[in-house]
């Protein structure tokens, strides 16, 4: 497993190295050691504790949500068909403050993201069917819940294809202004 930096302070990708034969492949998709000899902190990995997978249509946005409080960490990967991924850094401190950044995630190269606490995540499905399982660091908690309308226009996420469904509560998720007030 290699891992890279990105654009977003703080945010990696962890790109797995398949292995490919007239099987088909086989690939570690995390190693624990690797990531915790990366960040410089032993134990980081084993305070993930909860895993989670969604399934969407083609088209489907979920997003875009955060936390507050201590927030979440998470690692995010898509493992059946692909979803355009999108991070926003809402750290007040952080050098990449309201910056966001678009990822593919798919089957067929297995990157995923290591996200640290603080930033909004949502994903668009860009085939007709796109599992994406999380792993987060502490249980959920929905009086935490923080979220920005996907389509806001400040926030400009470009997604990629048309909307097909949003959820009742995505549609109706505050503004960038609103949540960037309730930041400072």
């Amino acid at each position: 497993m290699r891992i890279e930096q990105t654009g977003l302070a703080d945010v990696l990708v962890l790109a797995p190295q398949p292995f490919h034969d007239d099987r088909g492949l086989f690939t570690r998709t995390f190693d624990a050691e690797i990531f915790d000899e990366y960040l410089g902190a032993p134990g980081t990995a084993a305070s993930f504790v909860q895993d989670s997978q969604s399934r969407s249509a083609l088209g489907v946005i979920r997003g875009m949500h955060g936390r507050s409080g201590r927030g979440e960490a998470k690692l995010v990967r898509c493992a059946h068909g692909a979803v355009h991924d999108v991070l926003v850094d809402i750290r007040p401190a952080s050098p990449t403050f309201g910056r966001q950044q678009g990822f593919l995630l798919d089957d067929n190269d297995f990157r995923h993201l290591y996200v640290p606490p603080g930033f909004l995540h949502g994903f668009q499905a860009l085939t007709p069917t796109a599992d994406v399982c999380y792993r987060i660091d502490r249980p959920h908690d929905p009086h935490e819940d923080l979220a920005v309308a996907y389509d806001d226009p400040e926030l400009a996420v470009g997604w990629p294809l048309p909307v097909s469904v949003v959820s009742a509560r995505d549609a109706a998720a505050g503004s960038w202004r609103e949540l960037l007030t309730r930041l400072r």
